[in-house]
């Protein structure tokens, strides 16, 4: 394989400029490196160096979703916004909720070439909230399955979540749980609040989230398990959580861009751009699951990456889709909200975007970026401004709550086991990367 020189990068903790040396999917040499010829050599003056993004929360579709997204559409488009590993929710078509469908999607990413795709196996089977799935064969199946969900449901069934997180526990997993109580939310359109009542749309309150969160957490404590809450939205979810890390309880959250940096105030237009689950909050809301983001309560961002062909977006607000787009443009909306704010420097945004997602899913191989570590980094250039439009979205589906929105940064490269996914902020070709770096 071509040695890669990146030269005079700015290293995320401190600012300092360094130089890096690739070879064969690890870094060789760290600090002055003099490239040799045939060295390809990425001029990174002004960049700062990030271990490759890791995304606990994305939505491939397939198998069963294709037309919104496919395995090798959702890489590329994770590839174009820093990211070197996804984690795939279950709720495909069939549902990832045996051995078979989980290592059908891992196969495919390894195919693919652009990330690691790491399959989330199904909490329960069809994600109907009525039997457990098979965790324990997911675990030990060639995808080795260390994250259970059942995304876009619920495990509203306590003694379901009981015994989910106690086998989790046996496999050394975590189960993380769409935190919807679905009896307060029957026919909800928007945070229950004074914008939903002012566009008359059926409120969803922010206790169904925290509800299940203070079940699941007392749950985990008696299981003596870990959980993972997704998708974080209330500022009632984040003292909840807070409380429960003061007790001891294992668990951990997240937040995605759009909570952090979206309120109910943009769904006045009725554009169902804005239309996720949970919902848009409201202002406190994000003010405090910024302020949770920052104190370390929320553990890291998460996508919630959630493509939809334009038929399921273009209609009128009740009818469509829940769900956004969101790899493509992550990094710039947590530099707007919380570096450009002054809540998080580098170093942080490195932590809660790759080192602790990384852990929290079990990845082994993610180290620091020195002499010896897998070459999983990216490159940003933290003074670059754009306007997002569908051309900066790689993936299958534009249903981004971003577009026409001018926002800080840009991703311009990225390694991924040491092979280059996107140079000068342009994807390489699938025949480049299929294969090239395993």
């Amino acid at each position: 394989m071509t040695r890669t020189v990146i030269r005079g990068a700015l290293r995320a903790g401190d600012g300092a400029r360094t130089d890096l040396a690739v070879e064969d999917g690890r870094i060789v040499a760290d600090g002055t490196v003099r490239p040799d010829p045939g060295n390809r050599v990425i001029d990174a003056d002004g960049l700062i160096v990030l271990r490759g993004f890791v995304d606990l929360h994305t939505h491939l579709r397939e198998p069963g979703g294709e037309g919104a997204e496919t395995v090798l559409t959702g890489s590329r488009a994770a590839a174009a916004g820093g990211y070197t590993t996804v984690h795939a929710m279950p709720n495909t078509d069939p549902v990832a909720d045996t051995a078979g469908v989980v290592e059908q999607v891992a196969a495919l990413g390894r195919e693919a070439g652009y990330v690691d795709v790491r399959p989330i196996g199904a909490v329960s089977k069809g994600r109907e909230g009525k039997e457990l799935a098979e965790l324990v064969t997911m675990a030990r199946s060639r995808a080795r399955v260390t994250m259970f969900s059942d995304d876009g449901s619920c495990v509203a069934d306590p003694l379901l979540m009981r015994r989910a997180l106690e086998y989790a526990r046996i496999v050394g997993g975590v189960i993380a749980q769409h935190a919807e109580e679905p009896r307060l939310t029957r026919g909800a359109q928007l945070h229950e609040g004074s914008v939903s009542a002012e566009l008359g749309l059926a409120g969803w309150p922010a206790v169904a989230e925290e509800a299940i969160i203070a079940r699941d957490v007392l749950l985990a404590e008696a299981a003596g398990a870990r959980l993972h809450v997704c998708h974080v939205s209330t500022a009632g979810s984040v003292e909840l959580i807070r409380w429960a890390k003061a007790r001891g309880v294992h668990v951990t959250a997240e937040v995605t861009p759009h909570h952090l940096f979206l309120t109910d105030e943009a769904a006045r237009g009725y554009d169902p751009r804005f239309k996720v689950n949970p919902p848009l909050r409201t202002a406190d809301d994000v003010t405090a699951l910024r302020a949770g983001l920052a104190d370390g309560t929320l553990d890291v961002v998460a996508t919630d990456h959630a493509p939809h062909p334009a038929e399921a977006k273009r209609s009128e607000w009740q009818a469509a889709a829940n769900g956004m787009v969101g790899l493509e443009t992550a990094a710039s909306v947590v530099q707007a909200a919380m570096v450009e704010t002054g809540l998080l420097g580098w170093a942080e945004v490195e932590r809660v975007m790759a080192s602790t997602p990384a852990a929290i899913g079990a990845l082994p191989d993610r180290g620091p970026l020195v002499v010896g570590a897998r070459a999983d980094l990216l490159l940003l250039d933290p003074a670059a401004r754009r306007r997002i439009s569908a051309a900066d979205l790689a993936g299958r589906s534009t249903n981004s709550p971003y577009l026409g929105l001018d926002l800080p940064g840009r991703v311009v490269a990225v390694l991924h086991r040491g092979l280059a996914t996107l140079l000068d902020g342009v994807l390489r070709e699938p025949a480049e990367v299929a294969g090239g770096a395993r």
